[in-house]
């Protein structure tokens, strides 16, 4: 999809044209049906452009919900844009701190994409300037504007984001790139803009929040930074590094973001030494995987009077069951030196049907081994493969 035929979906003509195509119209069983149809009445490269932002409306719906419906995407913004919830939950920071300055703050907002986070502020009342190097991309994000009446809070230019000049601006905000034609890129200095660049500028605002990789090594993480991980549903999404006036009194921060409920976190505590190790006991917990990213494991397990069977495995046993939202709860009914054979005969000596199956430090291959457990009673049960020292360890274990 070129410039000219996404600016004709801006169009009486183009707006008319969406409104015809459902969800139902894009399916891979009616595409080519639904295409023919409106080739019928509309130029072809209109249509073409119609059917791909129908497509990646549906796609967009599970990142942004019903607003999925009045955005506009490219492919590879789509793919790398902030889900709402994430982007919500970080204006709230912005407009938290910047809010009460005057004259009005703004934010720099290098390689903005689509726009997903510059939109999330402006609808929290902090206006932006959004930077893209991309012109298609670009119009994305005047359009997307446009469609929630932001323009006059927020804008967008077409520009190279390392080229650009923070003074003015209270606040950077920065996603540098993590995708190539390879794939994922896992370096931070590999980013596009590298990290370092981008830190680099930020450094230059009184305030800045940057995303990275929730993978980011913590030794990337820069002095005097606030390095947050965040996790959507019990999936961690992402990490922020919080710097200058945005960064909080805390090295490290886990956040959990829970549907129709207050965001939960963790923060580091200085004084706390490494969790101890001790045996099984009753209950097993499994930490948040922002939790376990953010290195707050033994946070959790003071929390929880718990231990760690292996210093090496974020697994956590308690006598305690309590509730916390940082981990999740199994009760302990089985613990064997892990072996197909004697696992399958206490599973089936437990009549298990439907089995869960959880590792962590473990190296098999989890589907062959469901084939081979042919497990086929009524009872639910988890089946934890794990390690402690050098031994596979496996746990059958049930809700708590």
């Amino acid at each position: 999809m070129d410039i000219a035929a996404f600016q004709g979906l801006l169009t009486p003509e183009g707006q008319a044209l969406l409104g015809e195509i459902g969800a139902a119209d894009v399916d891979e069983r009616t595409l080519l049906a639904t295409a023919s149809r409106l080739r019928a009445r509309h130029p072809a490269d209109l249509v073409g452009a119609a059917l791909t932002q129908a497509r990646l409306r549906v796609r967009g719906r599970a990142k942004f919900g019903a607003d999925a419906d009045r955005m506009y995407f490219t492919p590879q913004g789509l793919e790398q844009a902030t889900r709402a919830s994430v982007a919500r939950h970080r204006a709230r920071r912005f407009a938290d701190r910047l809010g009460g300055r005057s004259p009005r703050a703004t934010v720099l907002d290098l390689g903005c994409g689509i726009g997903g986070d510059l939109l999330a502020r402006a609808r929290a009342g902090v206006g932006g300037l959004g930077v893209e190097l991309d012109p298609l991309t670009a119009a994305v994000v005047r359009a997307n504007l446009s469609a929630f009446a932001l323009e006059d809070l927020a804008g967008v230019r077409q520009g190279d984001a390392a080229a650009q000049d923070p003074e003015g601006h209270a606040a950077v905000f920065a996603d540098p790139g993590r995708r190539t034609a390879r794939g994922r890129v896992f370096d931070p200095e590999a980013y596009l803009p590298p990290l370092g660049t981008v830190l680099a500028l930020a450094g230059r605002a009184p305030g800045a929040c940057v995303k990275v990789a929730p993978g980011i090594p913590h030794e990337a993480v820069p002095p005097g930074a606030e390095a947050e991980w965040i996790s959507d549903g019990g999936e961690v999404k992402e990490a922020a590094l919080w710097l200058g006036d945005l960064a909080g009194d805390t090295p490290r921060r886990a956040t959990l973001l829970r549907q129709d409920r207050e965001a939960a976190t963790l923060v580091a505590d200085p004084g706390l030494g490494p969790p101890p190790v001790a045996g099984w006991r009753r209950y097993l917990y499994e930490p948040d995987g922002a939790v376990v990213r953010a290195h707050l494991v033994a946070e959790v397990a003071a929390g929880l009077d718990g231990a760690l069977a292996d210093p090496r495995i974020a697994y956590i046993t308690s006598d305690l069951l309590r509730a916390t939202p940082f981990a999740r709860p199994y009760e302990v009914l089985d613990v064997l030196p892990f072996a197909v054979k004697r696992v399958r005969a206490a599973l089936r000596a437990q009549r298990t049907g439907n089995l869960t199956i959880k590792k962590r430090g473990f190296a098999g291959d989890v589907e062959r081994l469901r084939r081979d457990l042919r497990t086929d009673g009524t009872e639910e049960r988890v089946l934890v493969l794990t390690r402690v020292g050098d031994a596979p360890t496996a746990l059958i274990c049930r809700e708590a």
